[in-house]
């Protein structure tokens, strides 16, 4: 027994103590940041719905405009949507709702939030997902070849090309779009109601619609990881690593497939994750170009209203995937870059 203790602290003792504290410290490092994330969420609740009250126009009026209506009628529409109550009241009431999954409902379409954001989610997705994938694809592939090209004419005019596009306003592209094209492609919604049932038939109808507002998001923000991708292989050309297998005699593409281009990759994997929530945002103005069924024309349909629930449902899941999609990629570059383990 003595024996087989003595073995055990043995064998314990040849554990790194830098490995045992490894378990702890990733886990103290992971339950800080979804602490952060939790509560960046709270803080969007918070001025999500306090930011929305400062709106001028009052939803009942909205509703009733160009009709007589009896001031009772109007008081008693104020109490079916809870905007007679005092502030901190109607803020406790979205939050218990909030938190049971309850968005509120709708005051123009006295439909669920929950239920029209679900509606419009999918279109969205569509549309950011394609034109991010387009995106990364393309600026990565400029980049690589921009930055081992430096100073060339490729370089240069790959550089001017991103610098300018990354400065135009995403609506105003959009709307040149529409007036170069002229009717190439549809202008607006995602459906063409001529279009014959079918899944195939009405795939390419989806993809004809897609065209335009795919193009005006990949053309801006491409242009953002072309610039990224370039800059870090560049910082990463004059490494010890690169010339130790230069002389080694590998071939000055092996050397920038195999060892410069995964190290430049870092930075830019975690930015489209960083971006990614951002480029959910950034299609709200796209989306009211396109007239595209997305949460960005839900949410310039209802500032109209103003319709507070939809507003704020639409503001938390957007900012909501923000704060997720920058959790994900401060977790994903502690796992892709040792060194941030060991700091």
């Amino acid at each position: 027994m003595t024996e087989a203790l003595s073995s055990l602290d043995q064998s314990s003792a040849l554990v790194d103590p830098d490995e045992r504290r490894g378990g702890t410290g990733t886990a103290r490092f992971v339950l800080s940041k979804i602490g952060g994330a939790l509560a960046s969420l709270a803080l969007v609740v918070v001025l999500g719905f306090f930011l929305f009250r400062t709106l001028p126009g009052d939803p009942v009026r909205f509703m009733v405009r160009d009709r007589p209506t009896d001031p009772k009628m109007m008081a008693e529409l104020r109490a079916q949507m809870g905007v007679d109550k005092p502030l901190l009241q109607q803020f406790w009431d979205y939050l218990v709702g909030l938190l049971q999954g309850d968005m509120g409902v709708s005051y123009l379409q006295r439909r669920p939030v929950f239920d029209m954001i679900g509606e419009r989610l999918w279109p969205t997705i569509l549309l950011v997902g394609s034109a991010t994938v387009l995106a990364v694809a393309l600026g990565l592939w400029l980049g690589i070849r921009a930055g081992w090209r430096r100073g060339s004419g490729f370089d240069k005019a790959q550089t001017g090309l991103a610098l300018t596009l990354w400065s135009v306003p995403q609506f105003w592209l959009g709307l040149m779009l529409l007036v170069a094209t002229d009717g190439l492609f549809p202008s607006r919604g995602m459906h063409s109601p001529d279009v014959e049932p079918g899944f195939f038939s009405e795939g390419l109808d989806v993809l004809h619609h897609l065209v335009l507002p795919c193009v005006t998001l990949l053309v801006v923000f491409y242009a953002q990881y072309m610039l990224v991708m370039r800059s870090s292989l560049i910082g990463e050309m004059n490494s010890d690593y690169l010339t130790t297998a230069r002389a080694k005699g590998l071939r000055d593409d092996l050397v920038r497939k195999r060892h410069a281009v995964p190290n430049a990759l870092l930075p830019t994997v975690t930015l489209v994750f960083m971006q990614f929530g951002m480029v959910v945002s950034g299609a709200v103005s796209v989306e009211a170009v396109f007239s595209w069924p997305g949460l960005g024309q839900l949410l310039y349909e209802a500032l109209r209203g103003p319709d507070l629930p939809v507003l704020q449902g639409v503001f938390v899941t957007l900012a909501g995937a923000v704060v997720l999609m920058n959790l994900l990629a401060e977790l994903l570059y502690r796992v892709l870059d040792p060194r941030v383990r060991t700091a």
